[in-house]
């Protein structure tokens, strides 16, 4: 077996600390540095030929310069004779961009999967993309690994004897809503809404009892926060006594924690995908799981050639 070394970009390195702490291996050696005008460079500072290299880097905000910082990462490790090179990415940024809904615009997800191709990676390791499709852009191995397993332990240890409903906040959200909904023997509920147009969101109705019931909404990707407080905001108004919101990947950009605070929304639990800005961390209803010990096995599997599925669950 090769041996594995772990690097890590700027973009969590809490992260990659965390999920180095579980595999008992240091995070490797590697120099970032960003010149005034903006480019991007890197130097590996140890041995990597012949060797497993996992290079951790969620393409979180900035987007571009993580994206970049990335793709140099990986480029550097093939040309230094890297035996094997995965480009650990938990939240895959331009995931919404995966199909050509519109007259003239760009499949972006897929231009990200060639970038990668191209720079060298051998194959991926993600959590939960936002369209499952998006596997079948890349031409090499992709693990989409789910968070649902932490979340699920979450809800199952802090609603206990509740009377939940799950609820998915638009109808694009029905299948994962279910899963979860499955698994922790809960009802489901719909927000249906209508989006004229990118970033605004209006809540329609609601389709299903929530009526005295504790709502828990469960989502990909939070950003602008509008969705979420909308349909709490309509979840309240149906009858629900309490809404919650367990979210992967934090975006929460521009006002979003400002907006999910003064929300009807008890809680946000959201993973540590992304890593956290201040305004989440003093924010008194937002909480973080961890996904590194979930991650930490899926490189371990992938490094002893083992199976990653059961990781699926």
């Amino acid at each position: 077996m090769r041996e594995l070394k772990i690097f890590s970009g700027n973009a969590n390195r809490v992260l990659a600390e965390d999920i180095c702490g579980f595999l008992h291996l240091p995070l490797g050696a590697i120099s970032l540095t960003t010149f005034p005008d903006g480019e991007k460079h890197c130097k590996i500072n140890e041995d990597v030929r012949g060797r497993d290299i996992f290079i951790i880097q969620p393409t979180a905000p900035p987007v571009n310069d993580n994206l970049m910082e990335l793709l140099i990462m990986i480029d550097a490790a093939k040309r230094a004779s890297a035996g094997r090179i995965t480009a650990v990415i938990p939240y895959y940024a331009y995931g919404r961009s995966d199909k050509k809904d519109q007259p003239r615009v760009p499949v972006t997800a897929r231009l990200v999967a060639n970038f990668l191709e191209v720079a060298g990676a051998d194959r991926v390791l993600t959590l939960d993309l936002h369209a499952g499709q998006i596997q079948g852009f890349f031409d090499i191995p992709v693990d989409n690994l789910f968070a649902a397993p932490v979340m699920i332990a979450d809800i199952q240890a802090t609603y206990q004897g509740d009377d939940l409903v799950v609820v998915s906040p638009d109808v694009g959200g029905v299948v994962r809503a279910r899963a979860v909904a499955k698994r922790i023997d809960a009802d489901l509920a719909i927000v249906d809404k209508r989006r004229e147009r990118a970033g605004v969101s209006e809540v329609m109705n609601i389709i299903g009892d929530v009526d005295g019931r504790v709502c828990v909404m469960v989502d990909d990707i939070v950003d602008s926060a509008g969705t979420l407080c909308n349909a709490a905001a309509a979840l309240k108004a149906a009858g629900a006594s309490e809404v919650h919101a367990y979210v992967t990947h934090a975006v929460l950009s521009g006002g979003a924690v400002a907006r999910v605070s003064s929300s009807e929304l008890e809680s946000l639990v959201v993973t540590d995908t992304i890593a956290m800005t201040e305004a989440m961390r003093i924010s008194e209803n937002i909480k973080t799981l961890s996904i590194a010990k979930l991650m930490a096995e899926a490189i371990r599997r992938i490094s002893a050639e083992s199976s990653v599925s059961s990781l699926f669950n």
